[in-house]
């Protein structure tokens, strides 16, 4: 379990510090989770609004702020306002973004990621452990040597990263991306030693946390998330969920962030569905149980009250919290102070597949500009937007990284 360190009097449990595996220390338990911001410059160079919008949070009382796919390979991204940490990727302005948190006492991850299967055709042709010919994804089997290259992929990025001043990486294996797909069934239907069993299913992502292991300091910390289940029938499970949580621990993961549900298109989004409170606390008990990596919960945290109370019961470690940090950038000094007000969330008569997502996406884009959340703007309306300026963004990825 996570060394702590008593009781702050303002802030309760949440403004005490936590210590990874790793000795990073995080000065508060709260965390911005990774969001695809869809701010890069459409090259998947980091913009000055990047850079803006995370010193924000950092600003704002956040421990650690995770920056949502950052893609380690060029040709699979989720979406052409992604960061890459691989091919030409621009470092001076990286080197920027990981500098937002000097002398702040925080830090900042890249989310280590690779869309696989839902790799945005407008700027890619999709792969994945299996071929899958669905309505709206589609992708070719991956061979077995582009999966052994896999290791070495992440593994060049996140010694990147450290190299550019990151404190740690988080390895995206969660919400239907590609190390989330060799971990389901439905979507892994591999025979060979990448399909199959859970421990088969889970080779690949141990590799790679090995690797990046192998090429970065031990004072590097090194996260993980995971789908407590991915809500899809004979998909990913808990009881799975609970084997690879076991199995991360043993291969020296210093964070295991749990989330849930997926993005694969027709599937019902977790982070949309209407929610009383955390999405899987009763999961995280068990997890808890399996693992003494530091666990962090994200998803479905909406009042101060539910996240002091997972903390200080000993459920999790670290409380993850995206689109609560989009409506009150300031909500980690608010609730670790001891007081603050709940973030209010918006209510939408009706909303497109995607629309409440592109919404919050399209309020970074203000927050980055130094305005504040605004309700002028509908999910049919933020969608629209949303895709029209990926559509131009998708012009710019092609020129830049076709030949890659």
């Amino acid at each position: 379990m996570a060394v702590t360190s008593g009781v702050n009097e303002g802030g309760g449990h949440l403004g005490t510090p936590v210590r990874l595996r790793c000795g990073v220390t995080l000065k508060n338990r709260l965390v911005k989770a990774a969001m695809s911001d869809s701010l890069g410059d459409g090259a998947g160079g980091v913009t000055d609004e990047q850079v803006a919008l995370y010193r924000r949070w950092v600003s704002g009382g956040a421990a650690l702020s995770i920056v949502g796919e950052v893609q380690v390979d060029p040709r699979y991204p989720e979406k052409p306002g992604n960061l890459v940490l691989g091919g030409d990727a621009n470092d001076e302005s990286l080197r920027r973004l990981a500098g937002v948190v000097a002398s702040s006492g925080a830090h900042i991850w890249p989310q280590l990621g690779h869309a696989g299967a839902m790799a945005d055709p407008r700027v890619a042709d999709p792969v994945g452990p299996s071929r899958l010919e669905l309505d709206d994804v589609a992708c070719r089997e991956m061979t077995v040597a582009e999966i052994e290259a896999l290791p070495e992929v992440y593994g060049r990025a996140a010694r990147r990263a450290a190299d550019l001043g990151f404190t740690g990486v988080e390895i995206h294996a969660a919400h239907g991306f590609l190390l989330s797909q060799f971990l389901s069934p439905l979507f892994n239907q591999r025979r060979d030693r990448y399909g199959g069993s859970i421990e088969a299913r889970s080779r690949v992502i141990l590799e790679v946390v090995d690797r990046v292991r192998q090429v970065t300091s031990p004072g590097f910390a090194v996260g993980v998330k995971i789908n407590a289940t991915d809500e899809l029938v004979d998909g990913f499970d808990q009881a799975d969920a609970l084997a690879v949580i076991e199995m991360l621990g043993a291969h020296g993961v210093d964070l295991v962030d749990v989330s849930g549900g997926t993005y694969f298109p027709g599937a019902a989004s977790s982070s949309d569905r209407p929610s009383s409170g955390p999405y899987y606390a009763g999961f995280a008990r068990r997890a808890r149980q399996v693992t003494d990596a530091t666990l962090m919960l994200t998803g479905g945290f909406r009042t101060r009250r539910d996240a002091e109370m997972l903390i200080s019961d000993g459920t999790v470690d670290l409380v993850g919290l995206a689109r609560p940090m989009v409506l009150d950038p300031d909500l980690a000094h608010h609730w670790t102070g001891g007081g603050g007000e709940d973030p209010v969330f918006p209510r939408f008569a009706s909303s497109p597949p995607g629309g409440v997502t592109a919404w919050y996406t399209m309020q970074l884009t203000a927050l980055a500009q130094g305005l504040r959340p605004t309700d002028d703007s509908t999910p049919d309306s933020a969608l629209a937007e949303y895709d029209e300026r990926d559509d131009r963004r998708a012009v710019r990825w092609r020129r830049q990284h076709e030949r890659r």
